[in-house]
């Protein structure tokens, strides 16, 4: 019985290495029948990738050599090249014309070529990045069309008009009639059946087809010469007609008599002025002359702004006036009554009521602009890109002016100040006079205004008198010579409270019981002598300190003269022999 041979690991190896071959190769395998799949449905996909039709424009001559409607940007190129070059006849092989009879389709080609660009040159500012430049369209990266990438188009949106009820749309379809060798791309007929009703809209006025050949020619930047000069010639009638208008309300102020005709005048004033220059701008370029797209690009979000804009100031304009009329304090009342601590909370809570209307009307204002005037449509950018990058640019200009309106929100809503409050700010005793969206303005012992930013004024350590109890000291430090008499010192105070109490400003002065006089401290200069003044009402206690330390001075100059016991130190001139 023969034995089987042992496997030696010469064998072993050789086995294994042939597995790991097999191994790699079956891999490979998969690769390519993977890339092989994908290929050919990729491939089908791109055959299916057309909109098929039995025939294309039978009744116009055949393509000129110069129209190339193989891809999107091949097609649109050709398109403005013929009408750059006034070649009507072979700018109409862009437009599927099916939907007209042949008999028709030579002689009405043509004119609905020439009307679809005065509405593509006029309202539709092209995005080249989606007119790419395959027969297949197929976009190989991402982008602003990420979702479709890898994927075989036959349709290009262009633009969204509005037009009656449902926008028209401006498209480029891939079509294929039956029998030919290869796709093309043309304006579908969704799109050639709205040309006239967009051109009438949208396509030049009466005055301007009026016009000379030559000012209808075009110039810098493709603009016409006409826009050259209708241009400025457009803003200077609307600086002029807001400037007239401005006169006019300026002339109604001075003549109203009433409260509520001077509040009406006041809500509406700004408001009437903007829709005015607005409503100029949009009657001009809607009827008389209708901008190309390079200018309609930048007046149409213009126009859309200005009117929001003007709707929502005269709703803050309005709110103000009806909470200052009906609930806020009379411009007459003196707020910094101690009596008139509720009417302090009432204007404070109204300032803080304001500046959350005005920041809620722009945040609103903001979208509703965004949203009507199209920005992401007009300038070719995503919705999400525009918003950030607006975003980005907005709050980095503006970091200042809404860092002042959220330190005033603060302040309103906190009420760490009230209008009508006395601080002292910097060393600076001042009564809170307004709360404004920027800045708070603080009126001096003087009268006159220190006017602070909100920001800087939040981030200062102040005191703030009036949120004490009502029933505070104020206390005046005297520096005095070692040997004055401070008894006699305290009965002439005593007498001056009782003086004062008898004064206009005496209603002002608290309990006397409450009043004292006390050495404080002491140094090689002499003694540090506290009076203590009880006073009812923060805000007038700087007056009163003021009138019995002018009495307190010119008494203890009459004790110094009669006892001949020095009262204030005596300075010695530095140097004197």
């Amino acid at each position: 019985m023969m034995m089987p041979a042992p496997v030696g690991p010469s064998r072993r190896r050789n086995s294994g290495s042939w597995r790991m071959l097999r191994g790699v190769t079956n891999a490979l395998l998969l690769i390519f029948l993977v890339g092989t799949g994908t290929a050919l449905a990729t491939s089908a996909r791109a055959q299916e990738s057309v909109f098929e039709t039995s025939a294309l424009n039978t009744g116009l001559a055949p393509v000129p050599d110069r129209i190339d409607r193989r891809t999107p940007r091949a097609a649109m190129a050709s398109y403005l090249q013929a009408a750059k070059d006034g070649d009507w006849d072979a700018a109409a092989h862009l437009l599927d014309l099916n939907e007209l009879p042949p008999s028709r389709q030579a002689a009405e080609g043509p004119v609905l070529a020439r009307q679809l660009y005065d509405v593509v040159d006029r309202k539709a500012v092209l995005d080249w990045s989606i007119l790419i430049d395959r027969p297949d369209a197929l976009q190989t990266e991402g982008g602003k069309n990420a979702s479709q990438a890898g994927e075989p188009r036959r349709s290009l949106l262009l633009r969204d008009l509005p037009l009656d009820i449902v926008p028209a749309e401006i498209r480029l379809n891939r079509i294929k009639p039956k029998g030919a060798e290869q796709a093309v791309w043309v304006f579908p007929p969704e799109t050639v059946r709205h040309v006239p009703a967009l051109h009438i809209k949208y396509g030049p006025s009466q005055l301007e087809l009026a016009l000379p050949d030559a000012l209808r020619a075009k110039e810098i930047g493709g603009l016409m010469r006409w826009e050259l000069i209708g241009l400025p010639l457009l803003l200077l009638a609307a600086i002029i007609l807001g400037w007239i208008v401005h006169s006019v309300l300026q002339i109604l102020w001075r003549r109203a008599n009433s409260k509520i005709a001077t509040g009406i005048l006041r809500a509406s004033s700004m408001p009437l002025i903007i829709v005015s220059v607005t409503s100029l701008i949009w009657w001009v370029t809607g009827n008389i002359f209708v901008f190309s797209g390079r200018i309609d690009i930048v007046l149409a979000p213009l126009i859309a702004t200005g009117f929001i804009t003007a709707l929502l100031l005269f709703i803050v304009n309005g709110v103000e006036v009806l909470l200052d009329g009906l609930i806020a304090p009379q411009e007459d009342l003196d707020l910094t009554l101690a009596a008139q601590a509720d009417a302090r909370i009432l204007a404070t809570r109204l300032n803080a009521a304001k500046r959350v209307l005005v920041v809620a009307v722009f945040l609103i204002g903001a979208g509703v602009v965004l949203s009507s005037a199209d920005l992401a449509s007009n300038l070719g950018l995503s919705l999400l890109a525009s918003a950030g990058a607006l975003t980005i640019v907005l709050g980095f200009a503006a970091r200042n002016v809404l860092g002042n309106i959220m330190a005033s929100l603060q302040i309103a809503l906190n009420q760490s100040a009230r209008v009508g409050d006395r601080v002292l700010y910097k060393d600076e005793l001042c009564h809170v006079e307004r709360i404004h969206m920027t800045f708070v303005q603080l009126r001096n012992w003087d009268s006159t205004r220190l006017i602070v930013p909100v920001e800087e004024f939040v981030s200062e350590t102040f005191s703030n008198w009036t949120l004490q109890d009502p029933a505070m000291l104020r206390i005046l430090k005297l520096q005095l010579d070692p040997r004055a008499d401070v008894g006699a010192l305290r009965e002439a105070f005593n007498d001056i409270l009782s003086e004062v109490a008898n004064l206009d400003i005496g209603e002002n002065l608290g309990d006397r019981d409450e009043s004292s006089v006390n050495v404080a401290d002491q140094d090689v200069f002499g003694i540090e002598v506290w009076f203590s003044i009880p006073c009812t009402d923060p805000n007038t206690s700087w007056e009163v300190a003021c009138a019995v330390r002018e009495r307190l001075i010119a008494r203890a100059a009459q004790i110094e003269g009669k006892s001949g016991k020095p009262i204030f130190p005596e300075s010695v001139v530095a140097g004197a022999g």
